[in-house]
């Protein structure tokens, strides 16, 4: 099975072909068009014709994508959101989108409404639907609303309430896309309908996106199967991603992350990602990503779906170096994909990272010409850059203890041969393409995440039932159900709940079916 993986990022698109043996067959890496798929089309090409590979043996094409991520910054192509809350007559206090960026509210056009439902933690319900009031709720948005975002209180508990106002909803506006909180966040209602209404506003994004892949790849006459690179180092197919496109949003640094955990066969390690732009640092525990704790904002939005834990620095190949006042400073603004036309060594007028490390000796680039840093002092600066890499693999560090770090990325010439804290710097083959051979290898996936009463059952039926439902989510988003794996598995008892409650997270994961 000949798989395809394509990582489109700020500044390259990055793209390998790996044999069924997930042995790197060809790489390249071209820079980002303006328009994105002008980019993907010619890094295909090129792949093609570097490996004389017969486009009808690729089988698996994936994409890794800061598409959705950056709809939400630049608040473009966004769907105009219907919001449903179950939950009154309480639930009430904080109404939707409440401390949300002005200009974010604004581009959604969202049209609210809260209405009777809801549990309590235990799943006790705390009103019944009133089916009058989603008719009403249905006359307020036909017409009005692009997608919907339908969210319960303590809807991960037990989401039937949520599943049955999308039935209601899918009869009353056939064909609007529907988002449900219970399959997206985790407990805690404001910020997991935050992470839904994104979701919804997300769809046309996602289908614009897939689109344009397939074109790509049917004009190189590529008949394959599409899978998308999710936030948690895994894929999920077309049709998953059609419904969840939010699980794409940090996709590349995690990407980057599986990557260098095959290529360095190190499971337990910390990655840094040098690109063009910025440096993601990354954990890898048990090969893959570790995931944050903590509520994330994307696009200026609080958020408590799964992320990645990912410490990003403005410090990359293009990054502008300048003197300000008797200091230099380093970024965070960068020349991003103009960097041969605009670094000093390449002739342009800017002073970048790229010239500094040359400069100073640490990194060798054909046809540039050093004597354009003559007059810059990079034995001076560049120990800053190294500085600032140190220190953000220290702060990434759960114990004083050295570990492996693992350089990937176009920029991973950057750094010299050791570093602070690690207990040894690995530069693995094929490190500068990493994310997309993180997009081409990724498992298919499966997570639960839900709090339980241990009133009437046992810790162990609790688990196995997590852990079969995890199972059955890995599969429906496209797994082998004869290779699948428990990756995670962790409960917590909750002791501010009554009634012996746990929290209980699993994943599952297993390669693709094809």
């Amino acid at each position: 099975m000949i798989r395809l993986g394509i990582d489109v990022g700020g500044t390259n698109t990055d793209g390998v072909i790996l044999n069924s043996e997930n042995k790197v067959l060809g790489s390249s890496k071209t820079a980002t068009t303006k328009d994105i798929f002008t980019g993907i089309q010619k890094t295909i090409k090129t792949l093609l014709e570097s490996t004389n590979i017969n486009a009808s043996e690729i089988k698996v094409a994936t994409l890794g994508t800061t598409h959705c991520t950056n709809a939400i910054v630049e608040r473009k192509a966004l769907n105009k959101v219907g919001i449903v809350r179950i939950c009154l007559p309480s639930g009430s206090t904080v109404p939707p989108l409440l401390g949300w960026p002005d200009d974010l509210v604004e581009k959604l056009e969202a049209e609210t409404a809260l209405v009777h439902g809801g549990y309590e933690f235990n799943g006790a319900p705390i009103s019944q639907l009133n089916f009058d009031e989603l008719k009403q709720v249905a006359d307020q948005f036909r017409g009005k609303v692009d997608s919907i975002a339908i969210s319960g209180v303590f809807s991960p508990v037990l989401g039937d309430q949520e599943k049955e106002v999308a039935a209601f909803l899918e009869k009353e506006l056939p064909g609007i896309p529907i988002s449900l909180s219970s399959e997206i966040g985790t407990i805690g209602l404001i910020e997991r309908e935050n992470a839904t209404i994104l979701n919804a506003a997300l769809m046309s994004t996602i289908s614009h996106v897939t689109q344009g892949f397939e074109r790509a790849l049917n004009d190189e006459g590529i008949n394959a199967s599409i899978y998308l690179g999710q936030n948690d180092g895994t894929l999920m197919t077309n049709s998953f991603a059609q419904k969840y496109p939010i699980f794409t949003i940090a996709c590349g640094p995690t990407n980057s992350i599986r990557g260098a955990a095959h290529l360095s066969q190190e499971p337990n390690a910390i990655v840094v990602d040098i690109g063009g732009t910025t440096t993601d640092i990354g954990v890898l525990s048990n090969s893959f990503p570790r995931q944050t704790s903590l509520a994330v904002e994307v696009g200026g939005v609080r958020t408590n779906y799964r992320m990645p834990d990912i410490y990003s620095i403005g410090f990359g190949g293009g990054t502008r170096v300048y003197l300000e006042g008797d200091s230099w400073k380093i970024g965070p603004e960068s020349v991003g994909y103009q960097l041969t036309e605009k670094a000093l060594v390449f002739g342009g007028n800017e002073l970048t990272t790229t010239d500094v490390a040359i400069g100073a000796g640490y990194m060798e680039i054909e046809n540039t010409d050093v004597s354009q840093v003559a007059d810059i002092p990079c034995d001076k600066i560049y120990p800053d850059f190294v500085s600032m890499v140190e220190n953000a693999i220290d702060r990434m560090k759960t114990s004083a203890e050295d570990l492996p770090v693992v350089l990937v990325g176009g920029g991973a010439a950057l750094m010299p041969e050791t570093l602070k804290g690690a207990s040894r710097v690995i530069r693995p083959e094929h490190a500068s393409v990493a994310n997309a051979i993180g997009a081409a290898l990724g498992d298919i996936s499966g997570t639960v995440e839900r709090i339980y009463t241990l009133e009437n059952r046992s810790h162990q039926e609790i688990l196995e039932e997590a852990k079969a439902e995890a199972i059955q989510t890995a599969i429906e988003a496209g797994a082998n159900p004869d290779k699948i794996d428990i990756i995670q598995l962790e409960d917590f008892p909750l002791a501010y709940l009554p009634g012996n409650a746990i929290l209980v997270r699993v994943k599952a994961a297993g390669p693709l079916l094809v």
